[in-house]
């Protein structure tokens, strides 16, 4: 090949690479990636908004700025109602979609706490679209090397999309265990619908755990929210609330909720009633970047978890 024959086949190379990323963009490889076998291409950006638990605001290098759908996931919504029947196995009531909406917020404020301000990597796909409805670019998050897309899934934040995607398997494989250990939004599949709860137990209370408020300003604000959906009335004598770390609350001797009641276990000090209870741990002990909250029975059986 002569010079210029050379010259312009690099010209076209460059022009056909300038075409995938806006100028400026920091590239990051155009290879294989080590975990997936069909990524096409990856770039380097800052993270500056998140509308819901998987679209996100990023900012290139050079300060041109994207809308990304994260690829592969579905959360609940939180702007407008949610649909039951995308979530498999959550009733198709006002109780569920209710439920969608909590978990969806949770969702939200995970995703939120964990990317905004950070630099992270996407990764596209050559198996999917570059772009989804809306104009939207899909592609991974990654985050200190890890999908944070899959980690979504894992803790129960999101189901996985029906889309075609090569790293779909192993996202299916998560969905199965979170569904299977009733993590994040799974735990919709169990709330009252106003029938019988097929246990054979219509008159008793399930303690469920509603929400943890990790993003608190003090460890009296950072609370979990433990609810009776059962159909009859709760005694949490010796019942126990417990973090990923092994932080345990005993609930008190004779605490008892009503079908349909709900308690805040708070982190700090102060004095109990049916509405409010405290731990006095002396420092707040929920991860702001998720954690896992379990509640369990008198006898150490495992009755709920809920992951954010």
């Amino acid at each position: 090949m002569g010079r210029k024959q050379f010259l312009t086949a690099m010209l076209v190379v460059a022009l056909v690479g300038s075409m995938a990323f806006p100028a400026g963009a920091a590239v990051v490889s155009t290879t294989e990636d080590a975990t997936a076998s069909s990524i096409s291409g990856s770039v380097t950006v800052t993270v500056t908004g998140a509308a819901d638990g998987d679209t996100v605001d990023v900012r290139y290098e050079n300060g041109t700025t994207e809308t990304v759908r994260l690829l592969g996931v579905d959360t609940p919504e939180v702007n407008v109602e949610n649909t039951p029947g995308e979530f498999e196995g959550v009733p198709n009531t006002q109780a569920g979609k209710d439920c969608l909406r909590s978990a969806g917020e949770n969702a939200s404020k995970y995703t939120k706490n964990t990317l905004v301000g950070r630099t992270v990597t996407l990764k596209f796909d050559s198996q999917s679209d570059r772009r989804g409805d809306y104009g939207r670019l899909l592609a991974y998050v990654y985050v200190d090397g890890q999908n944070f897309n899959l980690g979504l899934v894992e803790r129960g934040h999101a189901r996985v999309y029906d889309s075609t995607f090569s790293q779909s398997e192993s996202f299916y494989s998560a969905e199965n265990e979170s569904q299977a250990n009733l993590r994040g939004l799974w735990h919709c599949r169990t709330v009252d619908d106003g029938g019988d709860g097929g246990d054979g137990g219509s008159d008793s209370g399930t303690a469920s755990i509603e929400w943890v408020y990790a993003e608190a300003s003090s460890t009296n604000d950072e609370r979990v929210q433990i609810k009776n959906t059962g159909s009859g009335e709760l005694d949490l004598s010796g019942y126990t609330l417990v973090d990923e770390a092994g932080n345990t609350y005993t609930f008190p001797n004779g605490f008892t909720l009503a079908s349909g009641a709900s308690v805040w276990v708070h982190s700090g000090s102060g004095s109990d009633d049916s509405d409010d209870l405290y731990a006095a741990f002396g420092h707040e002990i929920w991860n702001d970047y998720g954690d896992t909250a379990y509640v369990y029975d008198e006898n150490g059986n495992e009755v709920d978890s809920r992951s954010y």
